[in-house]
């Protein structure tokens, strides 16, 4: 069984680091966008970083310029609007595809192993969460509508477990 912890990704200064450095940890997975509706997450995901990090918690930001050319910047650009306009100290990977043929693999095993609403596999838009435990696994996953500070219940029963 193919787990988290099976894929590589790109920093988002280009960096590759193997997802098995999360080993142990719960992980929030999102894509993101720096000028959607949904951008002011940022704060919320912030929140929730600083909230869990010390008990073993981390978020993993994937920048996507799929959805409404909502991310049209480059690494620098997005790495510093996310840290001036929302003081985001979580980590940042490069821009991806998470849909279509050139989408980012864990994102295509993330879908694989939660599909959306009506066993849809594609995302629909910015910020979709996905909520992975401390063996790799695929928890939950959650639409962009729903806001970082809904997940505290189910992110805390993770870190118990």
């Amino acid at each position: 069984m193919t787990s988290i912890y099976d894929f590589s990704v790109r920093t988002i200064d280009s960096t590759e680091v193997s997802l098995k450095e999360y080993e142990g940890k719960v992980i929030l997975v999102v894509n993101v966008a720096s000028k959607c509706g949904f951008t002011p997450q940022y704060t919320g995901l912030e929140e929730l970083y600083k909230k869990y990090k010390d008990q073993g918690f981390t978020i993993l930001a994937f920048p996507c310029n799929q959805f409404g050319r909502q991310e049209p910047g480059d690494a620098e650009e997005i790495k510093s609007f996310c840290s001036l306009t929302y003081d985001v100290t979580f980590p940042l990977f490069s821009k991806v595809d998470v849909n279509g043929k050139d989408e980012e693999p864990l994102f295509k095993h993330l879908k694989k192993e939660a599909p959306g609403l009506l066993g849809s596999k594609a995302i629909k838009w910015n910020f979709t969460k996905f909520l992975i435990g401390k063996k790799g696994e695929v928890i939950k996953r959650y639409a962009p509508k729903d806001k970082p500070e809904d997940l505290n219940q189910d992110i805390a029963k993770a870190l118990s477990s």
